[in-house]
């Protein structure tokens, strides 16, 4: 695509609103003049460097922006929690900074401290907006800050950046469960026992879940209450720090997901009133409180929210190495209703007024920041309305995401298999939800989401096999609903993958058929660890067929690296058939062909397909608990069609396709035939 080109112009189905897409992408160009005034991005996105706690020559100065409050106090462990008026903050200026310089040693490193904050009517103990770690009590369940200062002792190890890939196979995984004992794992256990098993599965992007600290461990880490602080559940910064580093030193990216799109309503852990204005960070009236989530909306028209927000998009590029973000809740973002109950069915229900024009320019300032600090970061969009130009660049008139999730796909995959008998399954539809992808934006595409193995729902595998997962798991067990279950679970990852466009994500213990759902502890459980962690020995046990389900997703990942397949838009649509219940597909130089007919195997099904080719990937492969049906010693080769040959003489390659079976194969180059002139030799 011509980046310099508006990407509408490729769309006639958008041209009638092209004059709206030029109205908002010159709003972020005046927004973003306004905010740096010449300066660039980077130079106005510096809080953190300002605010927060910091070393002062021999000493510390600590700064805090709130402009509503009269009077603010430290206090801490270092004084017994008492206001000192040695400890007090002074107003340094009109719009509201407030600041302390303090002796060296005067908080001591490692103490625990908070803002006593007053305000006319009101006060209240807080933490500070850019705290960089924050802990909780386990006896009173209270949160307060650490006085620890990131002073550069750190030192890297591995090259940084890692080279950026325009193929992300992205494991998605959250460090508190990653664990097979029932706790809440760290992040030198994820370093020590999970990356050494995702480098070899073959990702080659991490996405991490929680990292951002949240009150409430069962929110899944979207529920932020300091947002430039590392939960302390799963270890120290540095802890992190070496978990990315190590990550770099494999050859991995790690980008991490960033939830600005809402905030938690807690008062005494997070921003909902820091200095008793319920406007600092948020909407006031009807547009305050997220009617889904409980939780608080920016207010991304306040200069200091955008001052806030992008400072964190800064900070944990340059204080972690972090290679990207994937961006929640973009949707909820960018609507006035969040999207909620709407079905998007038209181009004009993204432009017809409900669209938050704020979001959308602080959404395209962050990726323009992001890729200002780092040209090869990853920025991915969780964005589920397929609003256009989302993931176009920036030069195109897009918001400029690297790439968009293709939301649908999960979704689709899930209504299918709950909803419709296998025979039933219309093999058309399901090509064109796998395929329907904006030419103008990459997509990352995956077929199971963790949202869908939360409790009250089940993974994929369980939904496929229900209670033969309990029972009919070992290798050498006979049961048609396991069968069946490993199958098409296999298929279902395989034509997922190659039809994605741009990318493929995976959740954590999905590349075997995690068992179960996902539970965090809660009241509801008796505060139980069990559902919250990943049986990872169930994939090591080679008498298990999650075993085999492990190893088909290595090969396939592996075949979607070696293969570049991705980088390629190009799906050329061969035959589907849904009396037959197949579908056949070229990308590049490869046949990608899947039987999902039940119980129909067809001995020499006819493609059309001409050329000689090899098989390189057999779902039925024993290895990955198949059958062995298909030979894979043999080339195959199309031949004409009907007894005269002549140009416009019609090929067909012959195949056997076993029921539920995915076959992908290679063509070859033409065989030369030893002998005879060149302009004789044939295939």
């Amino acid at each position: 695509m011509n980046h310099s080109e508006p990407f509408y112009k490729k769309d006639p189905w958008l041209r009638p609103f092209s004059g709206i897409i030029d109205q908002r992408h010159n709003a972020v160009a005046d927004r973003l003049a306004k905010l740096t005034g010449g300066r660039s991005l980077a130079e106005f996105a510096a809080g953190h460097l300002y605010y927060g706690m910091h070393r002062d020559g021999e000493g510390m100065v600590f700064r805090e922006f709130a402009p509503h409050a009269t009077a603010i106090f430290l206090t801490g462990t270092f004084n017994g929690w008492k206001e000192e008026e040695r400890f007090g903050l002074t107003r340094t200026n009109r719009y509201g900074n407030w600041e302390i310089r303090l002796k060296k040693d005067e908080i001591p490193a490692g103490s625990l401290y908070k803002m006593s904050v007053h305000w006319e009517g009101g006060s209240g103990e807080r933490i500070p907006s850019y705290a960089i770690s924050v802990v909780q009590d386990d006896d009173t369940k209270l949160f307060a800050a650490v006085n620890l200062v990131h002073d550069g002792t750190f030192r890297w190890k591995h090259r940084w950046p890692v080279k950026s890939t325009d193929s992300p196979l992205v494991y998605e995984a959250h460090t508190g469960m990653a664990s097979e004992e029932q706790k809440v794992a760290s992040f030198s256990e994820f370093r020590t026992n999970v990356l050494p098993r995702i480098k070899k599965n073959g990702y080659n992007v991490i996405q991490l879940m929680a990292v951002q600290e949240h009150p409430y461990y069962g929110s899944f880490g979207y529920h932020v209450s300091n947002f430039f602080a590392v939960s302390s559940r799963f270890g120290t910064p540095d802890d992190l720090r070496e978990l990315i580093d190590e990550a770099h030193g494999m050859g991995i990216a790690v980008i991490m997901d960033l939830v600005h799109s809402h905030s938690v309503s807690n008062v005494n852990e997070g921003l909902a009133l820091l200095d008793g204005d319920p406007g600092l960070y948020f909407h006031t009236g009807a547009r305050r409180v997220h009617p889904a989530w409980n939780s608080l909306c920016f207010n991304y028209g306040s200069d200091h929210v955008l001052h806030f927000l992008l400072s964190n998009c800064r900070y944990w590029i340059e204080e972690f190495n972090i290679d990207g973000f994937r961006f929640d809740g973009v949707t909820s973002m960018i609507y006035y209703d969040h999207g909620l109950g709407r079905d998007f069915t038209s181009y004009g229900m993204y432009y017809d007024g409900n669209q938050d024009p704020d979001a959308l320019v602080y959404l395209s300032l962050a990726n323009r920041l992001i890729h200002e600090i780092r040209p090869e970061a990853i920025t991915v969009a969780e964005e589920m309305s397929g609003m256009p130009g989302i993931a176009a660049p920036w030069e195109s008139m897009g918001t400029g995401f690297d790439y968009r999730l293709a939301m649908g796909v999960p979704d689709f995959w899930i209504k299918l298999i709950k909803e419709i008998r296998d025979e039933e399954w219309d093999m058309e539809h399901l090509f064109y939800e796998l395929t329907q992808h904006r030419p103008d934006e990459k997509t990352i595409s995956y077929c199971e989401s963790h949202d869908q193995a939360l409790v009250g729902d089940k993974t994929l595998i369980f939904r496929l096999m229900d209670s033969a997962i309990y029972t009919a798991m070992h290798s050498h067990s006979v049961s048609l609903d396991a069968e069946r279950g490993v199958a098409l679970h296999k298929m279902i990852r395989l034509i997922t993958s190659t039809t994605a466009q741009s990318g493929y994500l995976n959740f954590m213990g999905n590349e075997f058929g995690h068992p179960e759902w996902i539970d965090f502890p809660r009241e509801g459980n008796s505060w139980s660890y069990h559902y919250a962690r990943r049986q990872w020995s169930l994939a090591d046990n080679s008498e298990l067929r999650y075993s085999q389900l492990l190893r088909f997703d290595n090969s396939m990942v592996a075949f979607l690296r070696k293969s570049a397949l991705l980088g390629d838009d190009a799906i050329i649509k061969l035959h589907v058939s849904n009396h037959d219940k197949i579908i056949a597909f070229r990308r590049q130089r490869f046949l990608f062909v899947f039987n999902f007919h039940p119980v129909n195997s067809y001995p020499g099904y006819s493609l059309p397909v001409k050329g000689r080719y090899k098989i390189v990937l057999d779902s039925d492969s024993g290895a990955y608990g198949g059958f062995d049906r298909i030979d894979h010693s043999i080339d195959y080769i199309s031949f004409p069609e009907g007894e005269r040959v002549t140009v416009t003489t019609p090929f067909a390659l012959k195949l056997y396709l076993p029921s539920r079976t995915a076959v992908v194969l290679e063509e070859l180059a033409p065989r030369r035939i030893t002998g005879l002139p060149l302009k004789q030799q044939s295939t």
